[in-house]
């Protein structure tokens, strides 16, 4: 399927050089700090192309990836990377660098980066830092990130043993349940489910005997996640649409992806004995193909004639095998749908209570006419008026969304267990009210009352 923005052409500009793109000179010398641009937005909201096009419009423009998938090598096709050929001659960073067995954190990904960063700045370039791992591009701007005090106080501490905290690889759904024992402060600002997170919560204890929560204090705790004393003057574009017109855009990718070689992608790492929880193991669209693969695999072995391809697979007769591919892909649409709003509620939540400065840009109509100029009139325009205003005062002239000052420590850790939708755990007062206005909350909630009503009934005749 194209994304709209592959049907748009960039309008000629009067100042365009011989490669057609606009010489705009980068920002003068100054004592402030440097100057990046951050694209960010869902999964296919169209990060990837604004950033591309930009380079139309601003001379020395180079793309660093903040994707917590694209950065290790392979599986192009389900992590999206952008083709050689639509990156139109733009440097690019960061994509295809990473080996894909090894865990690579926020904490890596800035001391990758920033170097970078510092390079495209030093050749006079202007860095557009593109992705939707959020947490990648917090830990960036932030200047504050838990990693660093954690090795700060490690590296004062003479233990050497950070494997003693009583969980292994095999027990990571009682690493939770250790460290609300140790930590219950702790524990209540981080999802039961981030068992990378739990883990280097308990190492820190484990080396130094100190409380996590104790990091989250004072100074501490107001820095934390905030962009507003970053080494960078950041102009941060936030690519937007309709979250129906996101859904179906990305439904219809998956089925591209599958036409384009998914399954031979996933076939290449899979490893019955593999894990999940690591390395590029862990892309939404490898898990779901387990059960598949196991059983696809054992009957290859049986039928030494039988050839592995995504064309084969895709149109295999047997009904249990049929039955396992509809599956894994529905779930990988369920999956990435699901990453979707996740991505949307961190970016809400990082303006509402972080108070960054986000510039939305509505793309809804972009994806809704993908014919004519559509994607530069809606997206692209409106985005370059705000990065040429930025780049030459620090004003912008698109309105941004509504930062607050920050709200208290409390409603920002805390966490909130929703009983009818099977104990969900949501995290920030945000996140829960936004939980609590959904579509399948509420219909769980009046399935609940009318459950209950007619349990009391019969009681009541009687």
């Amino acid at each position: 399927m194209a994304h709209p923005a592959d049907s748009a052409s960039t309008p000629p500009a009067p100042n365009a050089g011989e490669d057609g793109a606009i010489h705009s000179p980068p920002p003068p010398p100054q004592s402030g700090r440097p100057k990046v641009v951050i694209v960010m937005g869902a999964t296919g909201a169209g990060k990837s192309r604004l950033a591309v096009d930009l380079a139309a419009y601003f001379s020395g423009v180079e793309v660093v990836s903040a994707d917590s998938m694209q950065v290790y090598r392979g599986l192009d096709v389900l992590t999206n990377k952008v083709p050689l050929h639509e990156q139109k001659g733009v440097p690019h960073h960061l994509l295809s660098v990473i080996d894909p067995s090894v865990e690579f954190t926020c904490r890596d990904f800035r001391d990758h980066a920033v170097p970078i960063i510092q390079e495209i700045l030093d050749r006079g370039g202007l860095p557009v830092i593109v992705g939707g791992t959020n947490f990648y591009i917090q830990a960036l701007v932030s200047p504050f990130l838990f990693d660093d005090m954690a090795q700060d106080m490690q590296d004062c501490t003479l233990s050497d043993h950070p494997d003693d905290i009583g969980l292994t690889n095999d027990d990571e759904g009682g690493g939770y349940e250790r460290l609300k024992e140790i930590d219950p402060v702790a524990a209540q600002r981080i999802h039961p489910n981030d068992h990378r997170k739990i883990k280097r919560y308990l190492e820190l204890y484990a080396t130094t005997c100190a409380l996590p929560s104790n990091l989250f204090q004072g100074e501490a705790a107001k820095k934390w996640g905030r962009a507003s004393n970053s080494k960078f003057d950041c102009c941060f574009l936030w690519v937007d649409a309709d979250l129906q017109v996101l859904d179906n855009y990305v439904n219809q990718r998956v089925d591209c992806m599958m036409d384009a070689g998914l399954l031979d992608e996933v076939c290449d790492i899979y490893d019955p004995d593999g894990v999940y929880t690591q390395g590029l193991r862990q892309a939404i669209g490898v898990r779901e193909f387990d059960e598949f693969f196991r059983l696809y695999l054992t009957r290859k072995e049986c039928d030494k004639d039988k050839a592995t391809s995504s064309a084969i697979m895709l149109n295999v007769h047997d009904d249990q095998l049929k039955r396992l591919l509809d599956g894994a892909v529905s779930q990988l649409k369920t999956n990435t749908r699901r990453l979707v709003r996740r991505q949307r509620r961190r970016l809400h939540r990082l303006s509402k209570d972080f108070g960054w400065n986000l510039h939305r840009v509505d793309a809804t109509k972009a994806f809704c006419c993908t014919t004519g100029n559509s994607w530069n009139k809606e997206v692209v325009e409106p985005c370059v008026d705000v990065v040429k205003s930025f780049l030459s005062d620090g004003t912008t002239c698109l309105p941004s969304t509504n930062a607050s000052d920050g709200i208290g420590e409390r409603e920002v850790w805390a966490q909130y267990v929703c009983e009818a939708c099977d104990k969900r755990v949501l995290r920030g007062a945000h996140e829960w009210e936004q939980h609590r206005q959904g579509r399948g909350h509420r219909k769980r909630v009046q399935r609940l009352k009318q459950k209950k009503i007619q349990t009391m009934r019969p009681s009541e005749s009687s």
